[in-house]
């Protein structure tokens, strides 16, 4: 803090007779200054005091300069002292508008650290989720048809029966539409029901398109089956649809050879059974070589060396009189996938069940 009485005996003795002393003083006061404002800066309520020492109105060292050296000097130094007050005003002036935003910008930091929440306590951590193994085995398969240029279409999950049965050539008396096997919606006006397969996409998209047409339908689908290891009364299935001029038994088997390789690995082959499907004829089911054993036999294929992969054919003919096609210029072929089961098939999964019960030790396996 400033010493006045030190200060007044300073400017008591700091006379002046010619401008060169004049300039010699004030030299000496901006330095007595400098120290000052130096050794009060670092805390606040010092600074307060300093600042009052030296620019208060009534004792302050600058009125005392003007009472003791400008208001007595002679005429001929006036100016001399004049102009060095002026500039040692204008350095004192700097001086504590510096020091003054460095107290504050300390005083700001210091508030901001005792409102600081302590962050350093470990945090909870959370899992990173992955996409469901259904999920997972959707994006291949429409990976590998779309590689073929089959596009993705979807459609409604309650459907009427003309769409799910009639039009697929499924007719009034065939079991399949007995609602001990199809869940029949209480009270709907046209018998709506939940989808059996996703097929009735199929007519919907022929009805809007002309051929040719190569679409898969992926999607959820229901039937009246007891749960167990192996079933389930809702599932996923993947349907595909090819139609144009000149598709040939011979297009469907490639497809069907491709699929198998893309999906099972390039080693695989595949065979065809006869089978029968109301909107296929002729009808098969494909079987390919089992991915275990490669073909060998083992437990996992029953020591056959064929796993079954899914049910497909030739687009019956009847089926394109429910959309206006032209049976003896058009062909085309058909398949259905429970991608449940390629996918239980694939990655070793035992039971239907467990691609459901959201138990996290199984699904991070994935």
């Amino acid at each position: 803090m400033t010493d006045n009485h030190n200060v007044d005996q300073t400017l008591a003795a700091l006379g002046a007779t010619t401008a060169e002393q004049v300039v010699s003083n004030f030299a000496q006061v901006r330095a007595r200054f400098d120290a000052e404002a130096g050794a009060n800066s670092s805390d606040v309520a010092q600074w307060n005091a300093f600042l009052v020492a030296w620019t208060g109105r009534k004792s302050g060292v600058l009125t005392k300069i003007t009472d003791n050296w400008l208001k007595p000097a002679t005429p001929e130094l006036k100016r001399a002292v004049g102009q060095e007050l002026n500039q040692l005003k204008a350095h004192i002036d700097g001086v504590v508008k510096e020091k003054q935003a460095a107290i504050e910008a300390a005083a700001e930091q210091a508030a901001a650290a005792r409102d600081q929440i302590d962050l350093s306590l470990p945090g909870i951590e959370h899992t990173i989720g992955s996409r469901h193994l259904i999920r997972q085995t959707y994006d291949e398969l429409l990976r590998i048809f779309g590689a073929i240029g089959f596009s993705v279409v979807e459609g409604p999950e309650i459907e009427t029966p003309y769409y799910n049965f009639e039009a697929l050539n499924i007719p009034e008396h065939h079991p399949a539409r007995d609602n001990m096997d199809t869940f029949y919606i209480e009270g709907a006006r046209n018998g709506d029901l939940l989808r059996t397969h996703t097929s009735p996409m199929q007519i919907r998209t022929m009805e809007k398109e002309k051929p040719p047409v190569r679409i898969v339908v992926p999607g959820k689908v229901y039937r009246r089956d007891n749960p167990d290891a192996t079933h389930g009364y809702m599932f996923h299935q993947i349907e595909g649809l090819a139609v144009d001029t000149d598709i040939t038994f011979c297009d469907f088997k490639g497809t069907v050879d491709y699929f198998a390789r893309a999906f099972l690995g390039p080693k695989t082959k595949t065979r065809l059974r006869p089978s029968y499907f109301p909107f296929t004829e002729p009808s098969a089911e494909v079987d390919a070589t089992c991915h275990v054993c490669g073909g060998s036999g083992c437990r996992v294929c029953k020591q056959t060396g064929w796993i079954e992969l899914f049910g497909a054919g030739m687009v019956n003919p009847a089926v394109y009189g429910f959309v206006n096609y032209d049976p003896e210029r058009l062909s085309g072929f058909a398949f259905g996938m429970g991608v449940d089961r390629l996918a239980m098939m694939k990655y070793g999964v035992t039971e239907v069940p467990l691609l459901f019960q959201n138990d996290v030790r199984f699904l991070r396996q994935f």
